[in-house]
């Protein structure tokens, strides 16, 4: 049972837990990496603040490799014709600041503006330093609100949030009897996983049913480490998912998009979505067309296990939702058959009964 000791949160969320020296703020500090050019890239800092933690810093070999790429600014983030930053309406869709309402049965709360590492594709590019969440009358919503029956909380990174600060928010949603599910959208397990611990694993448990969506990109973000943080959360009973964002030149050929997949699979993540990258500016040059994407999905069918094969989503603008797309199988449609194409290319009639 849970405690009704737990105070009621009458104040904004306080700032994330306190890092260890050696993350990285400014362009200078990138120095040593092989291959950076820092020349040009203050006009892209100061519109898009740059942020990698300690850890993710040693995965990256070059500034140009599928890690470095993910979180070293890039003068073409200037140059992306795109402009609106809010393509899905997320603003639109906000009752309250912090909380987006887009479906009937579920909302997502922005318990933190706070990331391990700022992604130079990230969706909300936004909303870095996007102001603090008034807890109190985003709970206060949710609580009034009996057709939700499950809350998303995002940012920013939520595991960024200290320990009693987390533990609070999850008290007060699971004292809501009609909120059935609580989802954790966190990037810490890649970029930040010591602070996956034994305790904070035990923490999240007591608040079941809870589901931590993960988010890799690579196979080099697999290491050890990030298994072993996985490892902790799965062992406490969370059910893990994955979101990976399909991006050029990191992740779109099949080989490397297998090998993240499988791997995830060997950390107990079943991968859940494959993001078409949202049209955000200063992305343009991470973009992957829909046909590219749709033929990567069908390569995957029959060559990875289904547990492996996520599903292929965009997000409609205007804040239409998310909607999966999926390789054309069907070939014919008769009254009676259809003709259907598999995995090797061959073509099968399927009977049709009424």
């Amino acid at each position: 049972m849970l405690r009704e000791t737990f105070p009621k949160v009458r104040r904004v969320v306080s700032p994330p837990a306190a890092r260890p020296a050696g993350w990285i703020d400014r362009l200078e500090d990138l120095a040593g990496i092989p291959g950076f050019e820092q020349s040009g890239l203050e006009p892209v800092a100061a519109r898009f603040p740059l942020r990698i933690s300690p850890y993710y810093l040693n995965l990256i070999k070059d500034a140009g490799d599928p890690v470095g790429r993910q979180v070293i600014p890039d003068c073409r983030e200037l140059e992306d014709p795109v402009t609106d930053p809010d393509p899905l309406d997320e603003e639109g869709q906000s009752p309250l600041p912090g909380l987006v309402h887009r479906y009937p049965d579920r909302v997502l709360l922005l318990a933190t503006d706070s990331c391990a590492v700022h992604c130079r594709f990230c969706m909300r590019k936004r909303k870095v330093a996007f102001g603090k969440t008034d807890l109190e009358r985003v709970l206060d919503y949710i609580a009034a609100a009996p057709a939700v029956r499950e809350v998303i909380l995002s940012g920013g990174d939520p595991l960024m949030l200290p320990d009693r600060d987390l533990e609070r928010i999850l008290a007060r949603l699971r004292r809501m009897d009609h909120v059935e599910v609580i989802r954790i959208h966190t990037r810490i397990p890649c970029v930040w996983p010591e602070r996956v611990t034994e305790s904070r694993a035990r923490l999240l448990a007591r608040f079941h049913p809870l589901y931590v969506m993960v988010h890799f990109n690579h196979p080099r973000e697999l290491t050890p480490l990030a298994r072993r943080a996985c490892s902790l959360l799965a062992g406490a009973g969370i059910v893990l998912g994955s979101q990976t964002v399909l991006l050029a030149g990191i992740n779109d050929d099949p080989e490397t998009l297998a090998r993240l997949l499988r791997g995830l699979v060997r950390m107990r993540v079943r991968p859940y979505y494959l993001h078409q990258l949202d049209r955000l500016p200063g992305t343009a040059h991470f973009r992957v067309s829909l046909s590219r994407a749709l033929d990567l999905m069908a390569g995957l069918r029959g060559h990875i296990s289904g547990l492996a094969v996520p599903q292929l989503m965009i997000d409609l603008p205007g804040g239409g939702g998310k909607i999966p797309l999926l390789p054309e199988y069907i070939v014919e449609r008769r009254p009676d058959f259809l003709r259907i194409r598999n995995f090797q290319g061959r073509i099968f009639e399927y009977p049709c009964e009424e």
